[in-house]
């Protein structure tokens, strides 16, 4: 194994937690507005889920970037 497959399974690893990260947000999201929780708590709600689902983006991207990166210097 060399050091382009970790780089490779390492980027699909963080892609792979980025993802589990947005679908936090998508259930978050979805809980809050079956539980018909009022404005205020509903946006105090949502600024924590967009925080992290900036974070989730951009874990994504980053291992998706670093599989690519991988991939062309592997060859």
């Amino acid at each position: 194994m060399t050091a382009f497959d970790l780089l490779i399974w390492g980027g699909a690893a963080l892609t792979a937690a980025g993802l589990i990260g947005i679908v936090w947000c998508i259930a978050a999201v979805v809980g809050a507005r079956r539980a018909g929780v009022d404005d205020a708590a509903m946006r105090a709600r949502m600024q924590r889920v967009v925080a992290v689902n900036m974070a989730a983006l951009a874990a994504s991207m980053l291992g998706l970037m670093a599989v690519v990166l991988g991939i062309m210097l592997g060859r």
